[in-house]
């Protein structure tokens, strides 16, 4: 699966968001400064070559979609994370954060609450 740019990330979280939505759509769900309308028409299509995005002819227009759940983008994303930077290791992930200080000991304990309450389930 191919990678996202932080545009394009940010374009399909607004997608993910609303399920559907024009171009138009799209700008006016962007926080802060608002982009312009051909630099989102055109990074929608780059999605679409990348297989991230389908369309349906609505009038004049197009109305854009998600091809690909906001879940299973985040499980790759997270993947190459792990095996790029941990050689795979959640373990070594989690120590590293821990060790910089950015999960604190509850942090923690709630992760593994979440893990233990997920085993159950299998």
């Amino acid at each position: 699966m191919k990678q996202l740019t932080k545009a394009e990330e940010e374009i399909m979280q607004i997608l993910w968001k609303l399920e559907k939505a024009n171009v138009k759509t799209i700008i006016e769900n962007f926080k802060g400064s608002k982009p312009a309308y051909n630099t989102v028409s055109t990074i929608v299509r780059i999605l679409e070559s990348k297989g991230f995005v389908g369309y349906e002819k609505v009038g004049k227009g197009h109305v854009y979609f998600p091809l690909l759940a906001q879940s299973e983008y985040s499980n790759q994303s997270i993947s190459k994370l792990v095996n790029g930077y941990f050689q795979g290791s959640f373990k070594s992930m989690v120590s590293f954060f821990m060790e910089k200080n950015d999960i604190s000991t509850s942090e923690l304990e709630d992760i593994l609450k979440e893990v233990e309450k997920n085993n159950k389930k299998s």
